[in-house]
């Protein structure tokens, strides 16, 4: 088994949300958190500092700094369209992708449009013209419906990561489709609640065990989202829940690959 990693570009700054209610939602969520004892008081100060001081809700260069100590090759989404609260100009998507590039990871779309070509292929024409390389796409919520694979085959794409399932990748056309098999937020949060409400020991655990079943199955490759967002001191069990999980993986000699050398392995099977 080989394990990609990739991560979801969903915010750049708060401010980005000024005409929303998502920053007043947050800070709820940081509340409850924080008298369930889930977070210490030092998150929750750092919650506001990131708002209203600092105005930053992505951890970009940390994570990427990371990724390249531990030799991980991931992949980065980012949105160069607006919607579903993904609401961060064209322009610094242009410069993260430029600079993600430049430093030898992986860049694909993280798609809004799921339902109509046009709009899917301009998406795909933006991120393209911005690198010059071949892309995949991650669709933002994972939205999809029964045409959504084709036109992501049809607009261009060498991958999609938007499907469910414990599955092998399998082709959609040209395109090659990467079921998503791990997502942080399905093991820090629990069933059909939008906070934590949980210990980290109890989040490693359901972690080590859901790592397990995957080892057991033997998939020949296991996709794993973390959002860069939460890669920040003021999330730490999400933090070390990224720490935690490479580590467990490396110990386990599981190697890690990207997206585009995994469909080089398929392609030459």
């Amino acid at each position: 088994m080989k394990v990609i990693i990739s991560h979801d570009i969903d915010h750049l700054t708060p401010f980005e949300h000024l005409n929303s209610l998502l920053i007043p939602k947050f800070l709820i969520r940081a509340t409850i958190e924080l008298f369930l004892g889930v977070i210490s008081f030092s998150e929750y100060i750092k919650r506001y500092k990131n708002i209203f001081i600092l105005n930053k809700w992505q951890n970009l260069d940390e994570l990427m700094e990371f990724n390249r100590q531990n030799q991980i090759p991931a992949t980065f989404f980012i949105g160069v369209n607006s919607g579903m609260g993904l609401t961060y100009p064209l322009k610094e998507a242009k410069k993260w992708a430029r600079k993600i590039d430049s430093l030898g990871f992986d860049v694909g779309v993280h798609g809004i449009e799921f339902d109509n070509f046009e709009g899917v292929k301009k998406e795909y024409e933006r991120l393209f013209n911005i690198i010059q390389k071949p892309i995949g796409i991650r669709m933002h919520y994972l939205r999809n419906d029964k045409k959504t694979l084709e036109f992501l085959a049809k607009a261009g794409y060498i991958y999609d990561s938007t499907t469910i399932g414990d599955k092998d990748p399998y082709k959609i056309d040209s395109m090659w489709e990467f079921p998503l098999h791990i997502m942080e937020m399905d093991l820090i949060f629990e069933k059909n609640k939008r906070w934590q409400s949980q210990k980290f020991e109890t989040i490693k655990d359901k972690t080590k065990r859901r790592l397990d079943e995957l080892l057991e199955k033997n998939l020949k490759y296991v996709s794993i989202l973390f959002h860069d967002r939460y890669f920040d001191d003021s999330f730490v069990s999400w933090k070390n829940w990224y720490k935690f999980s490479i580590e467990y993986l490396k110990q386990n000699d599981i190697e890690f690959i990207s997206y585009k050398d995994a469909i080089k392995e398929l392609e030459s099977a």
